[in-house]
């Protein structure tokens, strides 16, 4: 692996958990959101990553050219609604937005859950970015060596 794969690696890192952290800022920001266009709560969305230029045997033939332009590192591979957690039913016959029995249908959003999330994705982050100093710094005493 080469000291650019590295910057790249690191890289993708930083990016992939920066739009992880903008999600998560997403969910609570529409906690209390009752109504979306459709007509119902919000749903939590959840952020899943993947290796970047990960490849089957077959495709790796075909692509031999440009994969080593494809980079390494993380990509997103996917924004999904969470809809394995219920979304809760609060009383309050006043709200515009609650059923014939009075109850109101809040998002599933737990506030704890997201900012647990969120400091396990700035931490991520943080990660990334002392790996890539760490990576840099390596390079610059490379070339003061290279220099006397």
């Amino acid at each position: 692996m080469s000291m650019f794969s590295s910057f790249d690696i690191n890289a993708s890192g930083m990016t992939a958990e920066r739009f992880r952290m903008d999600t998560i800022s997403e969910n609570v920001a529409n906690a209390q959101t009752t109504r979306t266009e459709d007509g119902t709560p919000y749903r939590r969305k959840v952020v899943t990553f993947a290796q970047k230029g990960d490849q089957t045997s077959f495709s790796r033939v075909l692509n031999k050219a440009t994969d080593s332009y494809s980079g390494q590192g993380v990509k997103v591979s996917g924004v999904y609604e969470d809809t394995w957690t219920e979304t809760k039913l609060v009383y309050d016959p006043s709200h515009p937005d609650a059923n014939e029995a009075g109850y109101v249908e809040y998002p599933n959003v737990n506030i704890v859950t997201e900012m647990t999330n969120l400091i396990d994705a700035s931490r991520a982050y943080e990660a990334n970015a002392t790996a890539f100093e760490a990576t840099k710094s390596m390079a610059l005493k490379g070339l003061q060596i290279g220099q006397s």
